[in-house]
């Protein structure tokens, strides 16, 4: 995982992926209960928004956000 200011880019190995997943994988949260409880209090952000969907495809570019750490879809 490459760091730029501040942005980490997590390869995927694909061309799309599940919110709920990438939050997993991405290590930002550790398990699937912390990412159902996270996603429904609105803490997460993708591309600058409140995400409320767990099940969200994500594509290569979007910038996932959750606790001051920001991580871009990779493939």
């Amino acid at each position: 995982m490459a760091e730029a200011s501040g942005v980490e880019d997590v390869s995927i190995g694909g061309e799309g992926i599940r919110l709920g997943q990438f939050l997993k994988f991405a290590g930002m949260l550790d398990s699937g209960g912390n990412v159902k409880e996270a996603i429904a209090d609105g803490d997460v952000f993708v591309n600058g928004a409140v995400e409320l969907r767990r099940g969200r495809q994500l594509q290569v570019g979007d910038l996932v956000r959750f606790e001051g750490r920001s991580a871009r879809v990779c493939p």
